[in-house]
């Protein structure tokens, strides 16, 4: 285990002795602010024009479904862009720059190594995701939000971005380019992301297929506040097999080199 923590917190340092760490969480930031002061203007005006039309004071509205609803989805979109660029350099930037041998030429092993790196971007994604926790903040201050929901919104973030950090992990296992593993990775992203769209114009089993394939169908649930074993299991297996899948490429460069 201490070997494992070794890696993470050497993955971890890497992003913040350069500027990825702080463009990334930066950006990330303003864009959800962004996303929450739009959602919280609609929510604003939409109360207003509802107590116009009631002709009494503002109406109770379910700021669950108004604001922390579409927020979560917007942020699985920005995740979508991010994790896979995030993830690229944790095996390229090694290959690049040679550091790789001594990688796997160390007592480590596969394993270690693997979720060692996993679980340096991982800490760096929640370090993201605890940005949010100012907005929410806010919203819990002036307005009566169900926790339930928000919490079961954000497991099913945490557990998407696992998945794409997972994916992430084995492109960039697989390239010395960083450019082109963030490429790859998102690419094979967006076809978990959209494959659920298909579904209309295939037959009834083949539309099953498609909807349990899709990174997305899961995470709807989650972000109305149901917690279902199913969703759950779905992304923990998605995880467990990136994963895998990353240990059989980092296995493949060992025997290589």
């Amino acid at each position: 285990m201490s070997n494992i923590l070794a890696i993470a917190q050497k993955e971890l340092r890497s992003y913040f002795v350069s500027p990825i760490a702080y463009v990334v969480v930066g950006l990330f930031a303003v864009l959800f602010g962004y996303f929450f002061v739009a959602s919280l203007t609609i929510l604003v005006r939409f109360s207003q024009q509802a107590g116009m039309f009631q002709g009494g004071g503002p109406p109770a509205i379910n700021i669950n479904e108004f604001m922390i609803r579409p927020l979560l989805s917007n942020t699985a979109i920005i995740l979508l862009f991010f994790l896979p660029f995030l993830t690229a350099r944790a095996y390229a930037e090694e290959k690049r720059s040679g550091t790789i041998e001594l990688l796997l030429t160390s007592p480590l092993s596969d394993l270690q190594i693997i979720l060692g790196k996993f679980l340096g971007v991982f800490t760096l994604f929640l370090l993201m995701l605890s940005v949010t926790a100012i907005h929410m903040g806010i919203l819990f201050w002036y307005g009566e939000p169900e926790l339930g929901p928000l919490l079961s919104g954000y497991l099913g973030l945490i557990l998407m971005g696992g998945s794409f950090i997972s994916v992430g992990l084995l492109v960039s296992s697989a390239t010395r380019n960083q450019v082109v593993a963030g490429v790859v990775s998102f690419s094979i992203l967006l076809l978990f992301w959209v494959v659920s769209w298909m579904a209309d114009s295939v037959g009834p089993t083949t539309q099953i297929i498609l909807s349990y394939l899709s990174i997305l169908e899961h995470f709807d649930d989650f972000s109305k506040g149901v917690v279902d074993t199913a969703h759950v299991a779905y992304y923990l297996s998605f995880i467990a097999f990136g994963l895998f899948l990353t240990a059989k490429s980092v296995d493949t460069e060992r025997w290589r080199g």
